[in-house]
């Protein structure tokens, strides 16, 4: 039997206790636990974003230059109208006219340019139930309110030429587009040049 009054004297202790030991020794598989939920949780966000696919947001329509739809549509010269005016392309649809510019602070319409009408006028006749607006434009110079009034004057002047063409008057609207949206410079007299133009807007075929 143990002597109580020698602790020393080299034999085993007669009692163990075990308690702190196993109070201590919980901590660190609570930590592992903790870091194995961690991991996994990890590993679903990585999981779930492979699966997302990203939508590409819609590019915003262009506005079309005179026509105050909004509607996007690419500029091509009168010549194809006519084949336009047959097809099923999207309404509303601009044109703009490849000779028909005008001379400075002029509303004029030139000999030379007359073919290009006669032509538009001959598309239009083969599709009687076309409607169109044609708008005009000046180049920057000189006060923006009296060039809104000289491009309303050249679109008017176009109308004029093509009802003489036997076009009903009824299908042609007009407007103004004063020196906005310019094609081209205005710094140069070519590029003055090109904005004094006129453009047609397809309304209903």
């Amino acid at each position: 039997m143990a002597n109580p009054n020698n602790k020393d004297n080299g034999n085993p202790p007669s009692n163990i206790h075990v308690g702190a030991a196993t109070k201590k020794g919980w901590l660190p598989w609570v930590l592992l636990a903790l870091g194995i939920l961690a991991l996994l949780f990890g590993l679903k966000r990585c999981n779930d974003n492979k699966h997302t696919v990203p939508v590409a947001s819609a590019p915003s329509a262009a506005p079309v230059t005179g026509t105050g739809t909004g509607t996007t549509a690419t500029l091509a010269g009168t010549s194809g109208v006519g084949s336009y005016l047959g097809g099923t392309d999207a309404l509303p649809r601009t044109f703009v006219f490849e000779k028909l510019n005008f001379d400075t602070a002029n509303s004029d319409i030139r000999p030379a340019d007359r073919n290009e009408l006669n032509e538009l006028a001959a598309a239009m006749k083969q599709y009687p139930n076309a409607r169109v607006r044609i708008v005009g434009y000046t180049d920057a110079r000189g006060a923006a309110a009296a060039n809104a009034a000289l491009g309303k004057e050249r679109a008017d002047g176009v109308k004029a030429a093509l009802v003489a063409d036997g076009i009903d008057a009824g299908r042609l609207d007009t407007a103004s587009g004063g020196e906005t949206n310019p094609v081209d410079t205005n710094a140069t007299s070519v590029g003055q040049a090109e904005n004094r133009r006129t453009e047609l807007v397809v309304l209903q075929r």
